[in-house]
């Protein structure tokens, strides 16, 4: 077995490697060359210089499993590598304390005014008045997500008698008790917190989390940190806020792009910048690399992996009959989430042929289907139920070989107090179809971006929100219609060919006869 090691990576995890397989490493080697080599190798090690794109992945006729050293794998494609039955890998817990120490230190040094300090004592000037600073105790912090760094964050902070303001929508109220913080929203956060600070994934629901609107309600001198994702706060409204003082400080780790030379927050005095550095310790470095060397070394023994991005571990024989459902289960997670958002409960419900078989892997689909939306790639099948029992959500698996509508069947309901939706599924040949929305018997296909709207069972209602997406250019792919009585209230869900702006959705939702409307994106 070869390994390419295409990227530098701590030297523990290349003893690793090198005491089970062979390895080469071969760092910056250009788009060309990668895809000129690639076909000799079993496995693939990478960190953030590497693009993996589905031209290398095509190439490499031999590939078996991708790993990457660190959280993020934005420069991997895990749709063609899944395509191609490639396993991807990564280290999302290797650098949590280094991000959240980092944070820490971003919040102290902005605190007191440390960077500008020492570089006017360095050029000969002894200014102590000019650099006064501020004390953190008994401030408050507005932590947005509370993941594994937002939630070492939030102890870190409480040890300096801070009192903690959290956002999360995965979050329940009994976690939020456990960790000592006040759960509330984002608004709140934004008027109440002395300091914020982000961590979260960027996704279309976290870009630009906090903008102009925030801004303009925030409360006057608040500190603002952004050790996550470069856009979650957006950079230019937070330059102006920082020039109109609205913001008194503000430490960033990571931008939009980088490097961000051109950013107008590298010309302001109250805002310290530091070159992406939330993961740059030693221990940080040493552990994603041991992390992905293991995972590797495990997948070519054909043994299991710890940190699967795009598939669970199954022996083949199983894999052949459950391939077809994890697509499935995991878009009706995410169709679950886009529907109730926050829940407390889920019941994964399988009835029919697919009883008989192991479905816990399908049970894992369902739960990263469920968690990726609000906390990005970083949720796999192997992370998904540990970060489910971390939120205090309920999961009640469930089997019965009674055959209710389709030979094997999937249904899943989401609770929270005072509120239930169900979702079953099916696969028909080797094509996942949505067969139920709460009491609505309907068949879909979950792909790409859909509408889902309730309406009053009535004519001239579907054609005027088909002129609106026609008026917008928005192509629809496939409508279906489903209700229990004539004239009572049903469900439309239109497949679009691209997704629908506020402007668009709420246009949809002024019609005559629409009583809700949500945009949902597989």
């Amino acid at each position: 077995m070869k390994v390419l090691v295409s990227d530098p990576i701590a030297e523990q995890g290349i003893e690793i490697l090198k005491n089970e397989v062979d390895v080469d490493i071969k760092t910056g080697l250009p788009p060309a060359e990668l895809i000129k080599i690639i076909g000799d190798y079993e496995a693939l090690i990478v960190r953030s210089e590497t693009q993996v794109t589905k031209d290398v992945i095509s190439a490499g006729k031999k590939l078996k499993i991708i790993g990457r050293a660190g959280v993020g794998v934005d420069n991997i494609d895990v749709n063609a590598a899944t395509e191609r039955g490639i396993i991807v890998v990564n280290a999302p817990e290797g650098n949590t304390i280094s991000a959240a120490e980092h944070t820490i230190a971003m919040m102290m040094a902005m605190s007191r005014n440390i960077p500008q300090a020492n570089a006017s004592l360095k050029s000969k000037k002894w200014d102590r008045k000019k650099f006064m600073g501020v004390e953190v105790r008994d401030k408050s912090l507005g932590v947005i997500g509370l993941g594994r760094i937002g939630s070492e964050v939030a102890k870190r902070a409480q040890g300096m008698e801070m009192k903690i303001l959290a956002y999360d929508p995965f979050i329940s109220a009994e976690r939020a008790k456990d960790l000592g913080v006040d759960l509330t929203t984002v608004e709140d956060i934004v008027k109440r917190a002395d300091y914020i600070t982000v961590h979260t994934p960027l996704t279309k629901e976290t870009k630009d989390l906090i903008s102009t609107k925030e801004f303009a309600i925030m409360k006057k001198g608040a500190r603002v940190i952004n050790c996550a994702r470069g856009g979650i706060i957006n950079e230019e409204a937070l330059a102006k806020a920082v020039k109109d003082d609205i913001v008194s400080s503000a430490a960033i780790d990571v931008f939009t792009k980088e490097p961000p030379f051109d950013n107008p927050l590298l010309e302001l005095d109250h805002v310290i910048v530091t070159p992406h550095l939330g993961a740059s310790t030693e221990e940080a470095q040493i552990n994603v690399a041991v992390t992905v060397a293991e995972q590797i070394v495990n997948s070519l023994k054909g043994m299991p992996v710890k940190n699967a991005i795009n598939m669970p571990y199954v022996k083949a024989e199983v894999l052949q009959i459950l391939e077809p459902y994890f697509p499935l289960a995991e878009k009706m997670g995410k169709l679950g989430t886009q529907l109730i958002g926050n829940y407390e409960k889920v019941e994964i419900a399988y009835c029919g042929e697919i009883a008989d078989q192991n479905v816990a892997p399908v049970t894992l689909a369902v739960l990263k289907g469920l968690l990726e939306p609000m906390l990005g790639s970083g949720v796999n099948y192997v992370n998904a139920p540990t970060i489910a029992k971390e939120r205090k959500i309920k999961v009640i698996e469930s089997k019965s070989k009674t055959v209710v509508g389709y030979p094997s069947q999937i249904t899943l309901k989401l609770g929270r107090k005072g509120e239930d939706r169900v979702l079953s599924g099916t696969v028909i040949g080797k094509e996942p179809r949505i067969v139920q929305i709460d009491k609505y018997f309907i068949d879909i296909i979950p792909s790409g971006y859909m509408i889902l709207t309730k309406i009053e069972d009535r004519p001239n209602i579907i054609g005027p929100c088909c002129m609106i997406l026609g008026k917008n250019n928005i192509n629809i792919a496939g409508m279906q219609v489903g209700r229990i009585k004539i004239g009572g209230e049903a469900i439309m869900v239109l497949n679009i060919d691209s997704d629908v702006n506020d402007d668009v959705l709420n246009e949809i939702k002024s019609v005559d006869g629409i009583i809700d409307a949500k945009r949902v994106m597989l």
